[in-house]
């Protein structure tokens, strides 16, 4: 309970969360006045009105006290969802759209608070208005090129909708956990033993036979499942470890597919393409979980000290695979450190994000450029540390590194990525990549923002848009390091 209702200030001191506007949304709800509503919950009515108005924080009894009286979901006055859509929100509206709007970060917090589903509701209108905006552009693209405009279909953004359904887990699925625990022990894997393992399972318990094809009989594929022949045939370009999570991965939509069905029928998941990218998604972490059991990896990784490299060699996986791993561990008793990931390629474009650790990535816009994932792409294959301080004021001890994608040979264009992992600075001492490093020195923070027009820097040298709220002063006879820093 605690940790779900406390958050910390920037000087890392624990503060209250004040919900006095949820409590006051929910007796309204309810069609209750003050004086029925605290005689429900056995208080005075003076002190309902000082918890409703945030002069007195709502204590977790109370609030135990309200799910029960009134059957919500406790998780539902969770700070760190408040602040998910705070963040999203101030992100949407400082789109050029709302300049005249004079909005205030005042106000996109009163509106989260105050009335939670109508802010979700005013983020998936802008949604739709991206959306169409996006079908609008490329319609008007390819008319000027003289295409087919009946080619044009309209964007639904379901990486969007399965990235947010993802988030909303928190990255940890125990059906799934459970499902790979019981193939591990009904197959009597071995961790030395595991592609051979998993083969003669395929082939005993399902009927399924796994081929090893050339790369010129499976062109620009690397896992195809017949399942009128059942045969399973990978790519011969497939890495050894690489052999066994494609394996694994197959199995999971075999052998876990009633479960992924029950995890992906969610009402937030509106279209066909977001449930079949969904299975992908969950079924690649059943994959995860197979290669690296919670318990074993667990313990591996605070053995180690989160040593990516050392864990990887452990369970013979890649970077990027143990990376996803330890955002997995949330298991409750059983947690590892809460890690935010991260993966764009040399465009900057994101194709994978997830925060467990609480920094907020970008959703409408471009990413900061102060990040480190940013610059791993001038040292390919070497790690880069770097202390952030977000403009929250919460600081974060991030680490990123460039990946290799399996390639389709000396021809095939190689595909190069950043993988970006981190986590709050108070959990930085328990990671190898702290050692020799001087926490403490404050100095060595770098400012890093959402996206610049969310961030309140105005001297940042690399900004590339104003800030929002901050008026545009530009003189013509001055150059600064930015064309929108202050006068």
């Amino acid at each position: 309970m605690t940790g779900a209702m406390a958050k910390r200030s920037a000087d890392g001191k624990p503060e209250v969360a004040r919900l006095g506007a949820k409590a006051r949304a929910l007796r309204r709800r309810e069609n209750l006045t003050q004086v029925q509503m605290a005689a429900r919950l056995g208080i005075s009515p003076s002190y309902l009105n000082l918890i409703e108005s945030n002069r007195r924080p709502l204590p977790a009894t109370l609030l135990i006290k309200l799910a029960q009286s009134f059957g919500i979901d406790i998780n539902s006055f969770a700070t760190d969802e408040d602040a998910r859509l705070v963040a999203d929100l101030t992100e949407a509206f400082a789109d050029p759209l709302f300049e005249e709007e004079d909005i205030t970060s005042v106000d996109v917090r009163e509106m989260a608070t105050a009335s939670p589903a109508a802010s979700r509701a005013v983020l998936s209108l802008y949604k739709a208005y991206q959306s169409t905006r996006m079908t609008a552009d490329n319609l008007s693209s390819r008319l000027s090129e003289g295409d087919d405009a009946g080619a044009v279909d309209r964007s639904h953004l379901p990486n969007e909708e399965v990235g947010d359904f993802i988030q909303r887990q928190m990255n940890h699925f125990p059906v799934l956990e459970a499902a790979a625990e019981e193939l591990y022990q009904r197959a009597k894997l071995e961790p030395l033993d595991l592609y051979p393992g998993l083969v003669r399972h395929m082939e005993k318990t399902l009927g399924i036979s796994v081929h090893v094809a050339r790369w010129g009989v499976l062109p620009n594929t690397l896992r195809r499942l017949d399942p009128i022949k059942k045969t399973l045939t990978l790519s011969e370009l497939l890495p050894t470890r690489s052999r066994i999570f494609q394996l694994a991965h197959q199995m999971g939509l075999v052998v876990a597919k009633k479960q992924i069905d029950e995890v992906v029928h969610d009402a937030r998941l509106t279209t066909d393409d977001s449930r079949s990218l969904a299975r992908v998604a969950l079924a690649n972490y059943f994959a995860g979980a197979v290669l690296m059991p919670y318990a074993s990896f667990l313990q591996a990784a605070r053995e180690e000290r989160y040593d990516i490299d050392v864990l990887g060699r452990r369970f013979r996986v890649g970077f990027e695979q143990v990376c996803h791993r330890l955002t997995t561990l949330r298991r409750p008793g059983a947690e590892g450190v809460a890690f935010h990931m991260i993966r764009i390629d040399v465009a900057g474009n994101i194709s994978k994000r997830f925060s467990g650790s609480g920094i907020r990535f970008a959703r409408f816009s471009g990413a900061c450029p102060r990040w480190n994932i940013f610059s791993a792409f001038l040292t390919p294959g070497m790690i880069r540390i770097q202390l952030s301080r977000m403009a929250d004021g919460v600081p974060y001890f991030c680490l990123a590194r460039t990946i290799q994608k399996d390639s389709g040979g000396y021809h095939a264009q190689q595909l190069v990525q950043a993988i970006g992992i981190g986590c709050q600075m108070q959990h930085a001492k328990e990671m190898v990549y702290s050692d020799g490093i001087d926490l403490d020195n404050t100095d060595a923070y770098v400012p890093v923002g959402v996206t610049c027009r969310v961030c309140d820097r105005v001297d940042c040298e690399q900004r590339a848009l104003p800030a929002l709220g901050h008026p545009l002063s530009v003189d013509e006879n001055v150059r600064r390091l930015s064309l929108y820093a202050p006068g």
